[in-house]
């Protein structure tokens, strides 16, 4: 039988303090939360490997260090309320629960968006609310976000992120550099402006409905 708990300790000794993880607070949400829960049984015996893992209809959980590095960036405090786009199964709501006043976590996917609230409900996670509706227009109606976290890759950002940010409100994205390798970016809301800041490179699936429509070249 597989010791869980151990399991997650050396994910974050292994996984996370290796890899520039320092914030007390991420590492003690890595802890805390049983990732093991928020993937189908076939695949909880490898729940904490350093990598992504599917979660059916090419929807993924991010990789822990990915995941952890994404959520330290966004230095989210208690006092936040946070938007997570493409919540999947719950997990990073559930971490996200862990560091903010709120989360408002939307997902596009019927079934996840189920499985993702019935796992937080067994976890007595209060302070977040599954919403199930389009990823691409993000969630105005409970916003403005003191942070917004986006678990997938995506090639372009929508005209609604900034109207749904706070002021100095941060959204953390995985984006393509010019070479085409991901990048893990936050941009930072000042009045009617969003600056951009690449952080560090990172790899993620392509979350649905960011992607660039196709051109025609003649």
């Amino acid at each position: 039988m597989i010791d869980y708990a151990l399991a997650r300790l050396n994910m974050v000794d292994s996984q996370l303090r290796t890899n520039k993880v320092t914030d007390p607070a991420v590492l003690e949400a890595f802890l805390a939360v049983p990732r093991e829960r928020f993937v189908p049984p076939a695949l909880r015996g490898t729940a904490y490997i350093d990598d992504d893992l599917p979660l059916g209809g090419d929807r993924y959980l991010l990789a822990p260090m990915v995941e952890a590095r994404l959520l330290q960036l966004a230095a989210i405090g208690r006092d936040d309320a946070v938007l997570e786009i493409g919540c999947a199964s719950g997990y990073g709501t559930a971490l996200l629960a862990r560091l903010a006043r709120s989360v408002v976590a939307l997902e596009s996917d019927p079934v996840l968006a189920g499985q993702a609230a019935t796992r937080l409900r067994e976890l007595g996670t209060g302070n977040a609310t599954v919403i199930e509706a389009p990823l691409e227009r993000g969630y105005p109606g409970l916003g403005p976000y003191h942070a917004i976290l986006i678990q997938g890759a995506v090639a372009l950002l929508p005209d609604w992120v900034a109207p749904q940010l706070a002021e100095g409100g941060r959204l953390v994205a995985i984006m393509p550099k010019a070479t085409g390798m991901g990048q893990a970016v936050i941009m930072t809301r000042f009045g009617s402006l969003l600056s951009r800041r690449p952080c560090f490179d990172a790899a993620a699936p392509p979350l649905p409905g960011f992607q660039r429509e196709p051109s025609f070249v003649f």
